[in-house]
């Protein structure tokens, strides 16, 4: 057993695909197999089922993602140890980023790495705030960018901007206004995540205070299909502008914001409590907050 191959299984399993993984590593397909074949030989377990569409992960290969996950921070601690040093970013960083944002973020956080921290590696992870948080508690992530958080005592937040929360609709029917009131809002047949998610409980908890009964017609975990629903009709929005303008290049939607009262989410930079600041946590902590504020600039 060696890094490499922990590297590649970690990437496989995450990725849930060789050829994603290989794309990531920049390596053929064909060694990634092999490599992960021989991690399967020496430990005497089946890792990951093939099929189809990709892999998927035995409870073996569970196991052992846990422990890959937990070596490579480790190798990446001891190689930012050594370049903290020299106040050099080296090492490798894992960064995680709301769907509302990821797409606008990562090209050009991928462009900084590769022209000022050659030395230093990125992993980009999207997810909803709530799981990023709990990926920044257990040790799979090192900084993250999210909304409005609840206090932890394991999670450091620094805040980086605020963003009014819009209704977003065809252009038809909201291109005339310059804004909603909130006790308006029941009017309006809702697209909205799950509960639990911060744009939904921001609402929610408006709701209550101007009692205010949401017209929740659809619950969808994924802003692309929530606009897509929007713009085929199926009904509104409640999201800030930055995400809108993330996911559309036309002019069928328009955002509008809410008024009477402002709903307002703070976006936040969040990292562990317990990691070392090292150069390459600095350096892309400063570069996470100086994009955020670019790409959420209002127009």
């Amino acid at each position: 057993m060696n890094l490499q191959q922990i590297e590649t299984f970690v990437h496989v399993a995450e990725t849930g695909s060789f050829s994603k993984a290989a794309v990531l590593l920049e390596t053929a397909q064909p060694a990634l197999s092999r490599q992960v074949r021989a991690l399967e030989t020496e430990l005497r377990e089946t890792l990951l089922i093939r099929t189809g569409r990709g892999v998927t992960l035995t409870d073996a290969g569970r196991r052992l993602l846990e422990h890959g996950h937990a070596i490579m921070q480790r190798v990446a601690l001891a190689k930012e140890d050594l370049g903290s040093q020299r106040d050099e970013p080296v090492g490798r960083i894992v960064v995680g980023l709301p769907p509302s944002l990821a797409r606008r973020l990562t090209l050009p956080l991928i462009d900084l790495f590769s022209k000022d921290m050659p030395k230093a590696r990125l992993a980009v992870v999207e997810g909803f705030s709530m799981n990023i948080a709990e990926w920044l508690t257990s040790g799979r992530m090192d900084l993250g960018l999210v909304y409005t958080p609840e206090p932890h005592p394991h999670i450091e937040v620094t805040p980086v901007l605020e963003e009014r929360l819009c209704l977003i609709g065809p252009a038809r029917t909201l291109g005339g206004r310059s804004g909603v009131r909130f006790d308006e809002l029941s009017q309006f047949p809702l697209i909205m995540p799950q509960h639990g998610q911060i744009f939904r409980k921001l609402m929610e908890a408006q709701a209550t205070l101007s009692q205010v009964k949401l017209n929740v017609v659809w619950e969808v975990s994924s802003v692309p299909a929530i606009l897509d629903l929007v713009r085929g009709g199926y009904g509104y929005a409640a999201l800030t502008d930055s995400a809108m303008r993330s996911h559309l290049t036309d002019a069928e939607l328009v955002g509008i914001p809410i008024e009477s009262p402002h709903v307002v989410s703070t976006l936040c930079l969040a990292q562990s409590a317990k990691k070392k600041a090292t150069p390459l946590i600095r350096k892309t902590s400063l570069a996470l907050r100086e994009l955020s504020r670019l790409v959420c600039a209002p127009l």
